[in-house]
């Protein structure tokens, strides 16, 4: 969209407001952006925290980075322009969950601290969290659920995180779980404590 054209749109404004969403479900709305190396265990960590988010009558939704790309992203590759407009996306749609009052899951490489940066600006400071599943390149690719390192490592997968394309490691996260020595059950725990009680939980 060229600068005229985007002179030419205007934003609609919601009536309803994200106070008026947190009364009604009962908690406010956010993102929980989890970030690490392929195996780091991301989208399980996005399933399990998401059960306990809908036992607890938390409204909320499941961004995987991989699922994205099976239809919104499925223009895009893996090069660096590629990676950035992927991230774009999901923080654009993770955005409009948001809006709508709920809490928002996240499970993406989202190898690059300048796209993870842009999309926490998206948001609040009181609404964005990055957890950082901290684990080292040996277990992730001991781990390789999808098989992804073994193919990496046989040059049929370039630009790969952590083998052919570097992985910058958040500098502030909110929170950082060592996913290497901890169980899945503490680390949604350890979640549950440092954000959704803190943030997500409304008063009264």
């Amino acid at each position: 969209m060229t600068n005229t054209q985007k002179r030419n749109v205007t934003w609609q404004q919601s009536t309803i407001s994200l106070d008026n969403h947190a009364s009604l479900k009962g908690h406010r709305g956010g993102v929980i952006w989890l970030t690490g190396l392929s195996g780091s265990g991301k989208s399980t960590l996005a399933s399990e925290l998401g059960k306990r988010l809908f036992s607890h009558h938390i409204h909320t939704f499941i961004l995987d980075g991989d699922n994205l790309r099976h239809g919104l992203n499925s223009d895009l590759g893996f090069s660096q322009t590629d990676r950035k407009e992927n991230i774009r996306r999901l923080g654009e749609v993770a955005k409009l969950f948001v809006d709508a009052g709920l809490v928002v899951i996240v499970a993406a490489i989202s190898p690059f601290r300048i796209d993870r940066d842009q999309a926490r600006s998206l948001f609040p400071a009181d609404r964005f969290f990055e957890v950082f599943l901290s684990c080292s390149l040996r277990v992730c690719e001991q781990r390789d659920p999808k098989g992804l390192y073994k193919k990496a490592r046989a040059d049929e997968i370039t630009d790969f995180t952590g083998i052919t394309s570097p992985y910058e490691k958040p500098i502030d996260p909110e929170v950082i779980v060592k996913t290497d020595e901890l169980t899945i059950d503490e680390t949604v725990d350890t979640i549950w404590r440092k954000v959704v009680l803190r943030a997500f939980v409304a008063e009264g």
